[in-house]
């Protein structure tokens, strides 16, 4: 059985988060996503997010794409993680290419094309504009 892991925050879930569960999930037969806690979105990223862990928790869950959600809670996790849960390849999205070579000792590490036109960021920022007007 081929083992994936993937990261991030998934608030706002959108079609740019599905479209990259569903290309991880093509590259294995097991899915592992490690969902960013509140408290390290905040005490590392200085992001807020609008759905607390445990109800983006369950959105990803409730997606046929995902096997396993995991708490991510520090950076250094990673390299713990992929070792921990037997993982063959890891994802992540190719805003953060390069970051995570140094893990290609242990397992392959792919970074997927983001899809360009949608972004947690984005619809927030749309929503504020929205607001104002």
């Amino acid at each position: 059985m081929k083992r994936v892991i993937t990261y991030g925050t998934f608030d706002l879930l959108h079609y740019g988060h599905i479209n990259l569960l569903k290309k991880a999930k093509s590259l294995g037969d097991y899915l592992i996503v490690a969902l960013s806690t509140d408290e390290f979105n905040w005490n590392e990223k200085r992001k807020k997010c609008y759905f607390t862990y445990e109800e983006r928790k369950g959105l990803l869950e409730a997606l046929r794409y995902v096997d396993l959600v995991i708490p991510e809670t520090c950076w250094e996790q990673k390299n713990t993680d992929v070792t921990k849960y037997l993982i063959d390849i890891f994802v992540m999205g190719d805003d953060w290419e390069n970051k995570f070579d140094f893990l290609q000792q242990k397992c392959e590490v792919k970074y997927l094309p983001r899809t360009p036109e949608i972004s947690t960021t984005k619809i927030k920022s749309d929503l504020n504009l929205r607001l104002l007007l």
